[in-house]
């Protein structure tokens, strides 16, 4: 590891940041693994995706957040070092000879996502966490040669930490845990730039009650009300900016449009003989390569999109559209009970001249806020331990009442997406009257109902 610290900066840089004021770079190893192409790519990716279209504000990109990452991330290590550093090995404290493969696994985890991520992934079947240990293994890639300069096996130990297979769990959790470094930056940077105080919760003073430990991080119970701060802003976040319903619905007319591509592209004859998105077409062949994914940005999309609003095809020329011109899908929420009402409405809508294939969808977003550990389950969480005045540690949600009474409960809905117009009077199409009028008989106060006979 020494090799990182011979390449210390004579002067620091820094960039300046509306949440953290100023990021610190101070190894040159980091400042070349930012200066590099794949990184310099997350400029050009939106972190919010669709979110855009509901805060107008929230433009911001996943660089800014790895930055933001790595610093929360290089604070950590500074106050380890500090106030808990390692005095033998295995004593549970802090191995600053561990910092750097923290901070170049904050500053790359997520190298590998690409335009409108979550989408893109539905559609064409990438991975961005395969990808971004790719990026990083790959020794092809600049990040991989950068990397190679530390040791050569310092890649390896980097995608480790990524996937969770590091040796060391504080390492791990500075970066993935349900308290970590990932979560702490978006969680105040979306809310600053989404224009929202759900996010905001006290990020001094939950570094400070942090503290190494064997089994990876814990927290001084004097800082528990903080922590349940961050809990409650996480859960608000979720239920008040992520699972907007006009972010989603957004999302299904992107999903949609991206399908309906992939089909006119697949049967060429029947649509557009000369459809040919260069760009697109490895991800419609799915068959792809690094550098077909590096060359995709939200504005290579962007660009498509506007070519496809003169598409021939008029499914995916309104769709394409109703996306760049902001026109969402009107949404509803059902439940078990309604559910099975769906098919009819979908049938209707099919009948008033859309295709329910491209113009319903069916979206549920739910997400725990906090979960206590359950280690049979496939994706089981660290559950956030509190190291008491005597040396003991306890779960939080076994002396938070508030933690409690959100723990393991899912919150969220599940939503039936369809086209505003199936809500609008259309008195000038006289013949399509009646379907309209029995759709609306479904609806009310924006859940499915099952109408009085």
């Amino acid at each position: 590891m020494n090799h990182f610290y011979d390449e210390k900066l004579r002067r620091e840089k820094v960039f300046r940041d509306p949440i953290h004021g100023q990021i610190i770079v101070d190894n040159q190893i980091i400042m070349d693994l930012i200066n590099t192409p794949e990184f310099q790519r997350l400029r050009r990716i939106k972190q919010l995706g669709t979110s855009s279209f509901t805060f107008h504000g929230a433009e911001h990109s996943r660089f800014g957040h790895c930055l933001g990452v790595y610093e929360i991330t290089r604070q950590m290590c500074n106050y380890f070092q500090r106030n808990y550093p390692s005095k033998s090995a295995g004593d549970g404290l802090w191995n600053d000879e561990e910092r750097p493969v923290a901070l170049c696994a904050a500053l790359l985890h997520d190298l590998g996502h690409g335009p409108y991520s979550h989408t893109f992934e539905h559609i064409f079947h990438t991975n961005h966490e395969q990808i971004t240990r790719q990026l990083i293994t790959d020794s092809s890639t600049n990040i991989n040669k950068i990397l190679r300069r530390v040791s050569p096996d310092f890649p390896h130990q980097v995608a480790s930490v990524i996937d969770h297979t590091y040796h060391n769990p504080q390492v791990v959790q500075m970066i993935s845990s349900q308290v970590d470094a990932d979560r702490m930056d978006y969680l105040q940077r979306d809310a600053y730039y989404t224009g929202t105080n759900y996010g905001k919760f006290d990020l001094d003073r939950v570094l400070h009650v942090m503290r190494p430990v064997k089994g990876g991080i814990a927290f001084e119970i004097s800082g528990m009300h903080a922590v349940e701060d961050y809990i409650i802003s996480r859960l608000q976040m979720y239920l008040q900016v992520y699972f907007h319903p006009v972010s989603r619905s957004m999302e299904v007319i992107l999903d949609h449009l991206l399908m309906r591509a992939k089909y006119i592209y697949q049967h060429p004859n029947d649509f557009e003989p000369d459809f040919t998105p260069h760009m697109l077409m490895p991800f419609f062949n799915n068959h792809f390569n690094l550098n077909d994914y590096l060359a995709l940005d939200d504005g290579v999309l962007t660009t498509y999109f506007i070519h496809w609003t003169h598409s021939r095809d008029d499914i995916l020329s309104d769709l394409a559209s109703r996306f760049l011109n902001r026109r969402p899908f009107k949404s509803v929420i059902y439940d078990k009970n309604t559910q099975e009402l769906l098919p009819i409405l979908r049938n209707l809508i099919q009948t008033a001249g859309f295709n329910s294939q491209y113009y319903t969808a069916v979206n549920d977003s739910f997400k725990l806020p906090y979960d206590t550990y359950h280690p049979q389950d496939s994706n089981a969480q660290t559950q956030i331990e509190l190291l008491q005045p005597n040396g003991d540690f306890i779960e939080l949600s076994q002396v938070s009442t508030l933690v409690a009474s959100v723990s393991g409960r899912e919150a969220g809905d599940q939503r039936f997406f369809f086209p505003k117009e199936m809500l609008e009077s259309r008195d000038n199409i006289e013949i399509f009257e009646p379907i309209y009028e029995e759709f609306q008989s479904y609806i009310k106060n924006n859940h499915i109902i099952k109408p009085k006979e």
